[in-house]
């Protein structure tokens, strides 16, 4: 699972590529953000009130109930679920609706590698060394509950990607699955626009050969 990635593209890169017609306040300028983990608040583009809008949103979805227990206080914390695989689940499927759908930008992900000795160095995965813009699949939704039980109860915009079989190139680190990418505009279009049996079909791993490891063992990719 990949449970952290990273971005460090320009706004108006992001924008130009999925043709954006609206920025939310809260983006700002869009520093970069060399390390993005769970939790974390991160760019998305998402269909929102009939546009498409550039806005930030927090790192996890609505986990199901029957993964959700109180703690020792009897407080239900969800810190969420990043990965969707399974989308013939009914928790899941409720956000494959249009309305629902997003692209994550990012520009490195990063699996675990287990080796021999029992460690788990971090592998950074990107198209090449110059690190191009492109998108995961995402879906999103508003919601509101306890993320951390310090925090309280808040209302926030979530998001999550799907993953897949991973390629070749994953599949050698990390073999259970990797993130549905999306490289082109053409892409970007269908899965924010197309029925669901369409939309569906870009969940599958890249073509063999197109992704390299660009970074080891650091927790963060470079952010240039």
């Amino acid at each position: 699972m990949c449970n952290l990635y990273s971005h460090t593209s320009n706004r108006q890169a992001v924008i130009d590529f999925t043709r954006a017609m609206r920025v939310a306040d809260a983006v700002g300028n869009l520093p970069a953000q060399p390390g993005i983990y769970p939790d974390y608040t991160a760019p998305i583009v998402r269909n929102f009130e009939g546009t498409r809008e550039l806005t930030m949103a927090r790192w996890g979805m609505p986990s199901p109930k029957f993964a959700l227990k109180p703690n020792k206080s009897g407080l239900i914390v969800d810190r969420g679920v990043t990965n969707v695989r399974n989308t013939k689940s009914p928790h899941w499927r409720r956000w494959f609706a249009l309305e629902h759908r997003c692209v994550v930008p990012f520009t490195s992900f990063a699996e675990n590698e287990k080796l021999p000795d029992g460690s788990r160095p971090t592998v950074w995965f990107a198209f090449d060394e110059t690190r191009p813009l492109a998108f995961f699949a995402g879906i999103w939704t508003t919601w509101e509950g306890v993320r951390k039980a310090k925090e309280g109860e808040v209302s926030a915009d979530l998001y999550a990607f799907l993953t897949t079989e991973p390629n070749p190139e994953v599949g050698a680190v990390h073999p259970k699955a990797m993130p549905v990418i999306l490289r082109t505009e053409d892409e970007v279009e269908v899965w924010m626009n197309a029925p669901w049996d369409e939309a569906s079909a870009l969940q599958r791993p890249l073509t063999d050969a197109s992704l390299e490891i660009v970074a080891r063992g650091v927790p963060q990719d470079r952010a240039e």
